[in-house]
């Protein structure tokens, strides 16, 4: 009884400590929250950055070909299926030939009957130019066996032009590779009826590629040789690159509908490494240096669809809603709405948001 007598001073004692720890931690607390927090700031600017725009392309191949059938029959077997890569003159379809081997079999008969014809022909010129030459007959005769003859010598040449032009309708029935590529899709399936035109599948070849831009009128003509055009390709380790094309080329005419004129990039070799033909890239377009509204790409505070700024004012920051432009990299961001020049914009809105933030004076240094 004694021993807990003895021990309630002591614990009287921690208690007392534990509550002016405490509140010592509260005061100290208390004390850095009513200290303000300082936020440097940056004026909005105006800065010659590059004046142009940014669109949308297409990845194309330069070579691509839709590979038709040239003879009429039925799609008897599909060797090939999108994704396989194919070798100039391989086979990649077959049509039935019941038709043109046939067509090879009349034609070679029409040969053997012409060629019998114009020997026969021949055999007749001979004795009549003989009797003629020994006056038993007249020259009438004469002409008239060498216009058999000539005639029987056309039949030949057009029954051997018949059986080239079998032999051509019998080589259709197969149908090979023009030239070493991929096979992107094809367009019909055995059983199909196929005649002259009706497309069969589509080959392109992986090198070279181009970006193709559907420009409208009116940005394409600001455009001029000396303006600079770059496109986006993601590179191996997924970063994005901005390459030249090696070859551009704009079509003479704009189409009537849309109002845009087609614009051809070619890319370099080393594209095709990360680029598939139907992709959608960025292409930008430079056209000399105009005088901009730029913020730092610090100031930029993004939340959802939201783009705003915390702008410097007489009793602290306010947020302001912004619409940018282009990014033009260490420059920052071109401002298109919602700030005008001066403002001071703050480069850390994270505290900038801060109750009770004030802007940091130039030349300060941030507590």
């Amino acid at each position: 009884m004694s021993d807990v007598f003895s021990r309630r001073p002591l614990l009287l004692l921690r208690h007392r400590l534990t509550w002016l720890a405490v509140a010592a931690a509260w005061s100290v607390n208390l004390a850095w929250a009513q200290a303000p927090v300082q936020v440097p700031v940056a004026a909005v600017e105006r800065h010659a950055v590059g004046a142009g725009f940014e669109m949308d392309g297409v990845v194309q191949p330069v070579q691509q070909s839709t590979i038709s059938a040239q003879t009429a029959g039925r799609l008897v077997s599909m060797a090939v299926k999108p994704g396989d890569r194919v070798k100039a003159g391989q086979l990649l379809a077959t049509i039935n030939d019941s038709e043109t081997q046939a067509g090879v079999q009349s034609s070679q008969a029409q040969v053997a009957q012409a060629q019998a014809q114009l020997r026969n022909a021949q055999a007749n010129f001979d004795r009549t130019r003989d009797l003629l030459a020994k006056g038993f007959i007249s020259s009438a005769a004469m002409d008239s066996a060498d216009a058999q003859l000539k005639s029987a010598q056309a039949g030949r040449d057009q029954a051997s032009a018949g059986a080239r032009q079998a032999g051509l309708s019998q080589g259709f029935t197969r149908v090979t590779a023009p030239f070493e590529g991929w096979v992107l899709q094809t367009q019909a399936e055995v059983g199909d009826l196929a005649m002259p035109g009706t497309p069969l599948l589509t080959l392109y070849a992986p090198t070279p590629l181009r970006a193709v831009v559907q420009m409208p009128v009116s940005r394409s003509n600001a455009i001029t040789p000396k303006s600079e055009i770059e496109v986006q390709v993601p590179a191996a380790d997924g970063a994005q690159l901005w390459i030249r094309p090696t070859l551009t080329s704009r079509m003479p005419g704009a189409d009537p509908v849309s109002q845009t004129i087609e614009w051809r990039l070619e890319l370099p070799a080393t594209a095709a490494n990360t680029l598939v033909p139907g992709q959608q890239i960025r292409v930008r377009f430079a056209a000399g240096e105009k005088q901009r509204l730029v913020i730092p790409a610090a100031a930029v505070l993004r939340r959802g669809e939201l783009t705003a700024v915390y702008v410097a004012g007489a009793s602290g920051f306010v947020l302001k809603a912004v619409r940018l432009g282009a990014d033009h990299g260490e420059q920052g961001f071109e401002v298109l709405a919602g700030l005008q020049e001066k403002d001071q914009v703050a480069l850390d809105p994270v505290k900038a948001g801060l109750s009770g933030a004030q802007p940091l004076a130039a030349g300060a240094v941030a507590k």
